[in-house]
């Protein structure tokens, strides 16, 4: 403050400033710069420096006074010490007003994922950011066939891809290849969780008071019960339902379950026919149900929990851990036909469901029965490879493992990879090759 003020006068020279106008004639900004959105304080033009005629304010040597301020060269002795003092600081936040440090540009993350994971990952979203500032991670939930269909046929640029079900990685992702560089758009991946199928109802439902694991393949067979299914072509939750239906078939001794609940409901029909012991379940290129089936279709499975809540539908097949999340009532399936027991994955390999015509260019889609888990793995032509990575391993690790049991979401201990030498450097300390 002494190099301002001398005897309670300010001397505009004395800070060695001249206050300048940009806008007739802005000088190039370079890389760094940084300037006040109205005004700029420079140097001042030193004694017999010819300075630049109309750039801006200056002084007026016959009349004293700064040129547009009206300002006196300096401030008179008369003038308050506290008004010296509120010009001087005035100036000085002229000076820094326009020097603040910009926020950094947040890099965009996109993870794409399977619906069933929408709460948890929710959560990890708001855990991730806060250990990575500098990440923006911007998560979209779908079916999980139609997430891979993001990459491969809409052929979005998507940095991680999270599937429910693991085999649908190498089936989309390792026979498609990114049409710029012929790499396939996957070559391995991480089977991280698991779950069980349920059925997922409410206290309003018909019969809420006399569904019971026994039954539960008679009541929603009943003609006055809705029941929702996730659309087979998009979801893996949806043919995994009509995979739990053929299934149950032998677990409760009535050959006829699945055939109950689709037959004559669907318009074209959805069929299934044996070939060498395995039943074969066929999903037409259109899924539509007819008009009072009992049936719902719905792209997602994530998409039927509203129709529960609401009231509009009776019972869904939703993932255990999803009915959980929500507090919807939950009909435990037998584990010879909820997909989610190792002791039974024979028995599940027995159905297999084909989606009958050419959604996936040259790509055979079909699916079979097997124990539910969910896969993750980084497209080839990710734009941010390296953040993905961090992502991943973040999900694989103590924070990760956490938010998903906190979540209710069963986790597979320790991961698996499909490919394992292929893995990244930065994840393959967290995974084992898959059996």
């Amino acid at each position: 403050m002494k190099a301002v003020l001398s005897s309670s006068k300010l001397n505009l020279d004395s800070l060695g400033v001249a206050v300048v106008d940009p806008s007739p004639s802005p000088s190039p900004k370079r890389r760094g710069e940084c300037v006040p959105p109205s005004l700029v304080v420079c140097p001042a033009t030193p004694k017999g420096g010819s300075g630049r005629k109309g750039a801006g304010l200056s002084r007026d040597p016959q009349r004293g006074e700064w040129e547009g301020l009206g300002l006196p060269r300096e401030i008179p002795k008369s003038l308050n010490l506290s008004l010296a003092l509120t010009l001087a600081l005035t100036l000085t936040l002229i000076l820094t007003s326009g020097c603040a440090p910009q926020p950094k540009e947040k890099t965009p993350l996109k993870v794409f994922f399977a619906g069933s994971l929408i709460i948890p990952f929710d959560a990890l979203e708001k855990a991730y950011e806060a250990e990575h500032p500098d990440v923006d991670a911007q998560m979209e939930g779908h079916g999980s066939i139609q997430v891979i269909r993001h990459v491969t046929e809409i052929h979005e640029l998507i940095d991680v891809v999270v599937t429910a079900d693991h085999a649908l990685i190498p089936i989309l992702m390792y026979q498609s290849r990114v049409p710029e560089t012929n790499q396939p758009y996957a070559n391995w991946y991480i089977k991280f969780a698991t779950n069980k199928l349920g059925l997922a109802y409410s206290p309003q439902s018909k019969y809420a008071g006399e569904i019971n694991a026994d039954n539960w393949h008679k009541i929603i067979a009943r003609p006055d019960v809705l029941v929702g299914i996730a659309d087979p072509r998009f979801d893996a939750a949806g043919y995994r339902a009509f995979m739990a239906l053929q299934l149950a078939e032998s677990a409760y001794g009535k050959p006829t379950i699945l055939e109950d609940m689709i037959m004559g409901r669907f318009k074209p029909s959805i069929t299934a026919q044996e070939d060498n012991g395995k039943t074969i379940i066929h999903i037409p290129e259109i899924v539509e149900a007819k008009q009072n089936s009992g049936l719902v279709i719905r792209g997602a499975s994530i998409q039927l929990i509203a129709l529960l809540e609401s009231g509009d539908l009776d019972y869904a097949f939703e993932y255990e851990s999803v009915i959980q999340q929500h507090g919807l009532k939950l009909v435990q399936l037998p584990d010879a036909v909820n997909l989610g027991s190792e002791q039974y994955k024979t028995e599940y390999g027995q159905v297999q469901v084909r989606l009958d015509f050419q959604r996936f260019f040259s790509v055979k889609p079909e699916f079979d029965g097997d124990v539910i888990g969910y896969g993750v793995t980084i497209p080839t032509n990710a734009p941010h490879p390296s953040q993905a990575q961090e992502f991943i391993a973040f999900l694989l690790g103590p924070q990760g493992q956490a938010v998903m049991q906190a979540n209710q979401h069963p986790l597979i201990v320790p991961a698996q990879a499909h490919n394992h030498e292929t893995v990244p450097k930065r994840l393959q300390p967290l995974c084992v090759p898959m059996p």
